[in-house]
């Protein structure tokens, strides 16, 4: 297929090299900043390209991989051209494009993406939705061509797919942070936790997460529980975080969801 990607990144970058990988055509890279633009058309042999007028019809398929609050804004650009536009956002509903097109869908990878990274795009869950059957089917084969992992899920799935994934990825990984911030304020290093870390993910590989949870919440160490709260006096909002985490913990386990 020939493809135009509109954004230049992370999402935009990975996209486009697993498409070009798979054998299609890259036609143009969007972007307001050209030196982005054309570092990524480099690399998948397209035209760079920064003004919304120098976008050309020549193509098959329009995906946008930008900001979610851009796409409505961006899709006028493209609509009169009368080809199949998707979005790849997990929190903008589909509708957004119908209310241009018909000629419409959703192409959403369920990973989190850094353009220094590679991740092999097979692994990547990714998540289709299409204004009819006909659509759907077209991009159900698209996705397969760059992934095993390939999924329907309507736009209210989506939206709480795209939730969970804020609270298993996003906000772990900031607690990931919070973390080397406590060690640093003692002179240790993150690196010193990293193994727990691949511990925990790799248990949840083939068991329920609740049914692995650990920690003094759990088994109920209220006395260690204070000690960490009296440590955080001077930091009253991870206090809180603290305290409501640890809550939902014990609330979680004592409705039989989990083992000490």
């Amino acid at each position: 297929m020939r493809i135009t990607i509109i954004g230049s990144g992370n999402v935009a970058t990975h996209l486009s090299a697993a498409f070009k990988n798979a054998g299609h055509r890259i036609v143009q890279v969007y972007s307001r900043n050209m030196h982005n633009a054309a570092l990524l058309a480099y690399h998948v042999g397209a035209e760079a390209i920064d003004s919304p007028r120098e976008i050309t019809g020549d193509t098959d398929l329009f995906i946008l991989a930008i900001k979610d609050d851009a796409i409505a804004e961006f899709v006028p650009h493209l609509f009169s051209f009368n080809k199949l536009i998707v979005h790849t956002s997990g929190a903008v509903e589909l509708q957004q494009l119908l209310n241009f097109t018909n000629n419409a869908g959703v192409f959403y990878p369920l990973q989190t993406f850094s353009k220094t990274k590679e991740v092999n795009f097979r692994e990547v869950p990714l998540c289709i939705e299409g204004a009819d059957e006909a659509i759907t089917k077209m991009l159900e084969g698209l996705a397969r061509d760059i992934s095993n992992n390939v999924y329907r899920v309507n736009s209210a799935q989506r939206k709480v797919l795209h939730l969970a994934a804020v609270f298993a990825c996003n906000f772990t990984n900031h607690l990931y942070s919070v973390g080397e911030q406590l060690l640093a304020g003692s002179d240790m290093s993150f690196d010193m936790l990293r193994p727990l870390i691949a511990e925990t993910a790799d248990k949840i590989k083939d068991h329920r997460p609740a049914d692995v949870q650990t920690g003094p919440a759990v088994r109920n160490d209220d006395l260690t529980m204070q000690a960490h709260l009296q440590m955080l006096n001077k930091q009253p909002d991870l206090q809180e975080i603290y305290t409501r985490l640890s809550q939902d913990i014990i609330k979680n386990h004592n409705s039989g969801n989990g083992d000490k």
